[in-house]
Order: C-alpha cells, then structure tokens, then sequence
C-alpha cells in the first residue's frame, strides 16, 4: 500500500508508476465519501481538550482554535464552523506562532510536535474511530486487492515527530489501516 503522494501529482502520472493502483483524493476537494477523510470536514461531536462535555465540528477547526500567535490567543469561534472555509489562522495576520493551548482555559502552550500529539491525533483519530468505519473497511479493501491503494494529500510527511513539515492526514490513515498509530506522549 503506498499511500501519501502528493495530491498536485497527476493521477495520470501515479497510475502509470503504480499500475493497477486504486487512486483516491482524501483532500477537501475529494468527491465523497473520500472528502470525509478531509481534517477540515465537518464531522461533529469531536471533544475539546480542556472542555469536558464541549465539542467541535473539525480537526482543522479545533487546531486553528487553539493556535496561539504573538498577537492573538484561542480563537473558539473556529470550533463551530461547518463550510470547510474560514478555518485558516496564519502568521501573516496575527504574528509568529508561539504554539497551541493545551485545551480551552489552559495557561500551557504547547510546541508543535506536543500538540500534534495531544491535540491533533486525539482528534483525528476520534474521526476515523467513530465517523469513518464504513470508509476504512472500504479503503483496508482496495488496499489489500492486487494493485493496492495510493491515497493523494496536500502533504506528504508521515512523521509525526518531524516538525519541520505539516503532517499528512493520509499518512495517519495509513498508519490506522497498517495498525501503526504513532505512540501517545
């Protein structure tokens, strides 16, 4: 199963180096079910950390919330977006990253490779665990018939330790489908 090549690559060009491959786009311009995969799709009920019984609408919508920047803190207003558009909170308007919350209320600011941990993979895989089975036992399928699977994403970096690239959610669905799930804290 290869999974994880970049989503700007021409399927044309991916099938012709993997033949007989099934290709599928999990990026927020998949069709569906595949766009499902997307951390920006609206799921729901996804838990906040720091906020017993409160719940958010997306991966991508929970990460940027609890952005923290040099001019800007916590943001809760991007849990509850459902368009898949708005999430974004960037540097450019807010100043350097300092880091993420721990959850909403905490005074801890974690760094990047302890909120992918604590924030982003909790998360993520609170969507594949409890909104994406029919979607994993279809993918788990297509990766065990004769040609395999090849997943496209923006990013291409499976290392959850390697902070000097965004992290690839097709890569986190490779390691759940291989029962490879990077380790807690």
């Amino acid at each position: 199963m290869k999974i994880s090549v970049h989503h700007r690559r021409a399927a044309t060009t991916v099938r012709r180096d993997q033949p007989g491959a099934t290709v599928l786009d999990l990026t927020s311009r998949a069709p569906a079910p595949w766009v499902r995969f997307s951390p920006f799709f609206p799921h729901g009920d996804i838990p906040v950390p720091g906020a017993p019984g409160r719940v958010c609408a997306s991966v991508e919508g929970l990460w940027q919330a609890l952005k923290v920047f040099s001019r800007a803190d916590v943001d809760e207003s991007k849990l509850a977006i459902t368009s898949m558009r708005g999430l974004k909170r960037s540097a450019s308007s807010y100043g350097p990253v300092l880091g993420h919350r721990a959850g909403l209320g905490s005074e801890r600011v974690l760094n990047y490779v302890a909120a992918r941990r604590q924030i982003y993979l909790p998360a993520y895989r609170h969507v594949l665990t409890r909104h994406l089975g029919a979607e994993l036992a279809e993918l788990a399928r297509l990766a065990a018939s004769p040609g395999g699977l090849v997943l496209l994403d923006f990013e291409t970096n499976t290392d959850v330790d390697d902070a000097s690239r965004p992290l690839s959610h097709a890569g986190l669905v490779m390691h759940h489908l291989r029962g490879t799930w990077p380790a807690d804290p």
